[in-house]
């Protein structure tokens, strides 16, 4: 989620991306943060130019603004001026221009302002805004404005965008308290076909920023969806969690899974390879997430779990530190039988461990 914070970080200052990449390393919170405070004095010292425009509009009618903002001032200038208007002025004025123009002027609102705006307008209008937004692939603006739809609206926005639209929006939401009711509006179907488009267009790592947004009966819903999908879908999503080194994402939406469902992400050729075996357990031993990984060990092939048993060529300081947090959350039951499947070196090395000895005790 840190990826979507500088990105919009990115977008507030004029910025690429890259240049903000040391920002990644920060807790997703204190680069929220940090965003908001951005945005904040960006807005709160607009130039003085714009109040004497805004106290302008207000002694003409509407449509006389909207023309000024389309010809005078442009999409930028237009969102900066609708920042200093009461929300009933604004609405009035934008519903007078043309959607293309609202929809580009939409990405340099103030933010603190679009739930009272988005409240007054007509519903069709907000429709066709995303619509357009949508069109345009600014899904970073979609994802500001989303938390602040009302059920009726985002039910028709949901039935005109594409599944691909629907998931790059949510994975840059403001408001991720909304998801979860998101996620409601929209049946297994259609969650399904979101699901599958971060198969078909690479967005894995989208999807598991939206799936770590949520929890409870919507978290499982996305992870028995997924797991559904075909061997060769699976298989992708293991290689992008892999390579981008996100297993801290998915290892805990497997852990949700029936055994059914856990069985069929077991026999994935995927987890066959030994080289994103030994990159799962680096990260389960980083990240101590143990108690996840191990239900699904349990059902691995044995060969794949023998590459396990290896422990991946952890160093005794990885290994005690294994141990001792197996020891902790008491998965002695899950370790054991791997304990079985290493070579005497192995086994050596693991009952010479001074956590392990004090267990035995």
């Amino acid at each position: 989620m840190s990826r979507a914070e500088v990105e919009k970080i990115a977008r507030l200052v004029g910025a690429d991306a890259g240049e903000l990449g040391f920002l990644r390393g920060l807790p997703d919170e204190d680069v929220r943060a940090f965003r908001e405070q951005v945005s904040g004095v960006l807005n709160d010292g607009a130039p003085e130019m714009l109040d004497r425009i805004a106290a302008a509009t207000r002694l003409v009618p509407a449509g006389v603004a909207a023309a000024i903002s389309q010809k005078a001032l442009g999409p930028r200038l237009a969102a900066g001026v609708a920042g200093r208007l009461d929300s009933d002025r604004a609405a009035a004025i934008i519903e007078k221009l043309p959607v293309p123009f609202t929809a580009e002027a939409c990405g340099h609102l103030d933010p603190r302002k679009i739930a009272g705006i988005v409240d007054r307008l007509d519903e069709g209008l907000v429709v066709r805004i995303a619509v357009t937004l949508a069109e345009n692939r600014d899904h970073l603006t979609m994802g500001r404005f989303v938390g602040h739809m009302r059920d009726q609206v985002l039910r028709r926005i949901l039935d005109q965008v594409d599944d691909a639209a629907v998931l790059r929006a949510g994975f840059y939401v403001d408001l991720p308290e909304r998801l979860p009711r998101i996620l409601e509006l929209m049946g297994d179907d259609r969650l399904a076909a979101v699901v599958r488009s971060a198969s078909a267009e690479g967005l894995w790592e989208e999807a598991l920023g939206v799936a770590a947004m949520v929890g409870g009966d919507q978290r499982l819903r996305i992870a028995e969806l997924t797991a559904r999908l075909d061997g060769a879908e699976l298989d992708s999503l293991v290689r992008v969690t892999h390579e981008a080194g996100l297993w801290e994402s998915l290892l805990p939406l497997v852990a949700l899974l029936g055994e059914e469902d856990r069985l069929a992400v077991a026999r994935l050729d995927s987890l066959r390879d030994p080289e994103v075996l030994a990159g799962v357990v680096r990260a389960v031993v980083a990240t101590a997430l143990w108690g996840e990984f191990l239900p699904l060990v349990g059902v691995l092939p044995e060969e794949a779990r023998k590459v396990v048993a290896d422990a991946a060529g952890l160093g005794d300081a990885e290994l005690e530190g294994l141990v001792r947090e197996v020891d902790k959350q008491d998965l002695w039951e899950l370790v054991l039988p791997l304990v079985e499947l290493m070579d005497e070196a192995g086994k050596e090395r693991i009952f010479a461990l001074p956590a392990f000895r004090d267990q035995q005790e």
